[in-house]
């Protein structure tokens, strides 16, 4: 829309400026109506108006220069001396003002030069933005374990959603074939041994309930706990009792009812009466 209205513009003004070639009733009338056509223009042209600090004065200039052009036209011809070389002069400067604006068209100039400028600020702001962006994220370096068994307990247990987070093993000893002993440390120096859940680790073992142990280490502070896995050996003495006790329940059941057995005592039989 305003690509036509600055063409009928422009041919206007031709009109005016032939017009003033041999009348100078042309003269007051199109001055007021250039000032006119300028202001209004300018003034309804609001991405000029709007345009950056730095390219607005360049833009408005640039969009008034022909009506600057043409008020200047107007009043040469009244102060050109006559004469047909005059006349021819006066004609010719017409002429190319008229094909300079046809053609160089400064309204799509002035608004061309705002487009760039908005387009560079967006481009400086979106490249401010990406700088003052935060840096990704450090990734956290693998931790280091002591031996395969504290690596062992680390990715299978201490893990966040494992059966003992914030936890790590600290020394392991295999009691029996059945049995293992850990000991279990505070990841955090200084604080007590996280929660330990004996079903996660029945769960991850595969393992009964009954047979893991989470008990105090003897002798030390709540920083550390010891985690019994499997069936514990029972001691010698204990055994050696269990089964006389077995056995002396077997003859008194058929030889000496009502017996108890109070007291076993174990000799080494001599070489000569076996």
């Amino acid at each position: 829309m305003r690509a036509g209205a600055g063409r009928i513009a422009t041919t206007a003004g031709c009109l005016v400026l032939t017009g003033g070639l041999y009348t100078d009733v042309v003269t007051i009338p199109g001055l007021l109506a250039g000032v006119a056509t300028a202001g209004v223009g300018l003034a309804t042209n609001i991405k000029i108006l709007r345009a950056p600090a730095s390219v607005k004065a360049t833009a408005m200039g640039v969009y008034i220069a022909p009506h600057t052009g043409w008020l200047a036209v107007l009043v040469g011809e009244r102060l050109a001396p006559g004469g047909d070389t005059s006349a021819l002069v006066q004609a010719g400067v017409v002429a190319l003002w008229t094909g300079a604006t046809w053609y160089i068209r400064p309204g799509l100039v002035a608004r061309d030069v705002v487009e760039e400028a908005i387009a560079q600020e967006l481009d400086a702001l979106v490249d401010d933005a990406e700088d003052e962006e935060e840096p990704a994220a450090e990734i956290e370096p693998a931790p280091v374990y002591a031996s395969d068994a504290a690596r062992w307990w680390g990715e299978e247990f201490a893990v966040e959603d494992g059966a003992a987070p914030g936890t790590v093993l600290v020394e392991h000893q295999q009691i029996s074939e059945q049995c293992v002993a850990l000991i279990i440390g505070s990841a955090q120096r200084g604080m007590p041994v996280p929660d330990i859940s004996k079903p996660g680790l029945s769960a991850h073992l595969d393992l009964p309930e009954d047979l893991i142990a989470v008990e105090p280490v003897p002798g030390r502070g709540a920083g550390v706990k010891l985690v019994v896995l499997g069936e514990r050996p029972q001691a010698q003495g204990e055994m050696n009792a269990s089964d006389d006790e077995e056995t002396w329940a077997e003859i008194a059941a058929t030889a000496m009812p009502g017996v108890e057995l109070l007291e076993a005592t174990t000799y080494e039989m001599r070489k000569e009466l076996t």
